[in-house]
């Protein structure tokens, strides 16, 4: 008997195949992947897409803020992977060095946010990793649900922004909750908490 092995895709085949127009996908493990949030998960998304938005507008920074740029990642073992932010912030000057380019980066973001969901653990491990890894210098994880483990939340669970700064090549973490007022690098005058990120969501009126 003879099994076949479907071959892995690269990025760049990844790119080529990409079901444009018909959802969220990325590569993981050498295949495509489909990611469909549900509304409240893009309620946050989008809360913050106009929150980073109107503060680069209003400072004049060298920024843009998109929900739809793809990065390649790398695995510890050197495999690449598509990945697809929740949020990317990218330096302008940058992006729009080559407008001809497709959205889609090799090259490290300056914030990426992933909105917390089912499949929680890719968040605080694979990505928080390849993010590292690839020296993405921040990094949000908004857990709006308080879906992950006591060891990342701990107890009682509640709701929480976790921004992880890039330092010496390495990742360090402040979480932020409630009332807290988030503290981010990039954004540095941001006036944003955890509970008006928990009140986008719209979880409340359910």
């Amino acid at each position: 008997m003879t099994t076949t092995t479907a071959k892995k895709l690269t990025f760049e085949q990844f790119l080529e195949q990409y079901p444009d127009g018909c959802g969220i996908f990325e590569l993981v493990d050498g295949e495509i992947v489909q990611v469909e949030p549900i509304r409240a998960h893009k309620n946050v998304a989008r809360f913050l897409v106009f929150a980073f938005n109107d503060e680069i507008r209003r400072l004049g920074l060298d920024y843009i803020v998109d929900k739809d740029i793809v990065i390649r990642t790398l695995t510890p073992s050197g495999e690449e992977r598509g990945r697809n932010p929740d949020v990317s912030v990218v330096s302008a000057s940058s992006w729009n060095s080559n407008v001809l380019a497709y959205g889609a980066l090799t090259e490290p973001l300056q914030l990426a946010v992933e909105v917390a969901s089912s499949n929680w653990d890719d968040d605080y491990v694979d990505k928080l990793d390849e993010y590292q890894r690839l020296g993405i210098p921040e990094y949000w994880i908004v857990d709006y649900l308080a879906i992950a483990s006591r060891t990342y939340l701990g107890n009682p669970k509640v709701p929480t922004v976790s921004i992880y700064q890039l330092v010496e090549g390495q990742y360090q973490v402040q979480k932020f909750t409630g009332n807290d007022r988030i503290l981010t690098n990039t954004f540095p005058q941001l006036e944003l908490t955890v509970e008006q990120i928990l009140t986008a969501s719209q979880m409340r009126k359910l």
